[in-house]
């Protein structure tokens, strides 16, 4: 489903500040998998997200969807296929734009249609409206309310909502849950396994919990300097504790895990 081969990438090339992100990292999922990610802080989680959903093209490999090679397809194009999350909940909306208009751009940009954004139909907005009373927020009665007097985790909510009103072949979750209060950051990952498990989503989510990590989905990667380190599933992942794993990552890295706040968690 999702192919990634050999693929690397350096910043500031021949500079003092040359930073090598991504080293012949390669990855495979098939249709379907719910993938956790963890890794030390400047592992290359979120520049691996970065490579897959087109933020740069990557300097050397490949990357695949669905059997399509979109290596240099650009970013907004990929975005029909792709969702993404980021830890900012105020990077997926827009704030000055009502619940309904932000709906509605995701809608029509998903779902491929030619209609003008003003033409949302009456039917289109019942089904908003239907989505939206399934995050028990409420934003189904707020409709016409700009989205920048919602709280961070309402807006997290909605903008998983609007990743997937039409299910992405792929979904990047880049710690979407680590920028809101406890209590808020439980709900909105509970939504988020409810609404990948209801559309069989394929999904790569990267954490910095470790219990998340291990409990959440069907397999677990750790990332370190670029690379994909290790990769657990099946029976290896069920009867691994987060002390077994923490202590797997520094033999296979060769050093600690300095990542702090997956450390406390």
């Amino acid at each position: 489903m999702l192919d990634v081969q050999n693929i690397s990438k350096t910043f500031n090339p021949g500079t003092v500040n040359e930073k090598k992100a991504l080293s012949g990292l390669s990855l495979h999922l098939d249709k379907g998998e719910f993938v956790t990610i963890v890794g030390s802080n400047g592992a290359g989680k979120s520049t691996l997200f970065n490579a897959i959903s087109g933020s740069f093209f990557v300097d050397e490999g490949h990357i695949a969807l669905n059997g399509k090679d979109i290596t240099y397809v650009p970013e907004h194009k990929r975005s029909r296929v792709i969702g993404r999350l980021f830890q900012d909940p105020l990077r997926g909306t827009a704030p000055h734009m009502t619940i309904e208009e932000n709906l509605s751009l995701a809608y029509l940009r998903t779902n491929r249609s030619k209609a003008a954004f003003s033409h949302v139909s009456k039917q289109e907005k019942a089904f908003f409206q239907e989505r939206l009373a399934l995050l028990d927020m409420g934003l189904e009665n707020r409709m016409q309310q700009p989205v920048g007097l919602l709280s961070g985790g309402q807006r997290q909510a909605l903008t998983l909502l609007m990743a997937t009103l039409t299910p992405p072949d792929l979904l990047l979750l880049d710690e979407h849950t680590a920028a809101l209060d406890p209590a808020t950051a439980e709900k909105v990952l509970q939504l988020t396994d409810s609404v990948i498990a209801e559309h069989k989503i394929t999904c790569l989510m990267v954490t910095h919990n470790m219990s998340q990590a291990l409990s959440l989905g069907n397999r677990t990667l750790m990332m370190a300097d670029g690379r994909i380190i290790l990769d657990l599933s099946g029976q290896e992942r069920a009867g691994m504790s987060v002390e077994s794993m923490v202590e797997r990552f520094r033999v296979q890295a060769g050093q600690a895990l300095d990542n702090d706040r997956i450390l406390l968690s």
